[in-house]
């Protein structure tokens, strides 16, 4: 009876671990190192090194060095499930750099520019970083 007792209350914390393990393990990031200034959510991100998180359905964008951070939602993209690529995707609105959206991997944002485009002239950049 005390075999059968302690696999039930063993079975629970075996569970539990298992479970934290596989939630960290879909958190991930990767870096990429931005050569220019943009804006993002009508705010002005410097150049330089920004790390891209992903966590469940949200991407979080943070500048190293730089207290703001941006979080977002993700879907599924275009791309194939087992892309494993980061993109930021920049809009090029004169010398104005203006970020539309963030693939990780196979899920991407939605269109982060809400402002009109259709009357600038545009140049679309992508920056792409490793994990």
């Amino acid at each position: 009876m005390k075999f059968i007792l302690s696999k039930f209350v063993l079975a629970p914390a075996v569970l539990a671990a298992a479970a934290l393990t596989a939630t960290s393990a879909m958190a991930a990031e990767s870096t990429i190192k931005v050569p220019f200034n943009f804006t993002a959510d009508g705010k002005v991100c410097p150049a330089g090194v920004y790390v891209v998180q992903k966590d469940a359905n949200f991407v979080t964008l943070v500048h190293k060095g730089y207290g703001e951070s941006f979080t977002w939602v993700v879907g599924p993209g275009s791309a194939e499930p087992t892309d494993t690529k980061v993109a930021l995707n920049f809009d090029t609105l004169g010398k104005t750099h203006v970020l539309q959206s963030i693939q990780f991997g196979p899920v991407i944002t939605s269109r982060l520019d809400k402002q009109t485009l259709r009357d600038a002239e545009r140049e679309s950049t992508r920056l792409t970083g490793g994990r």
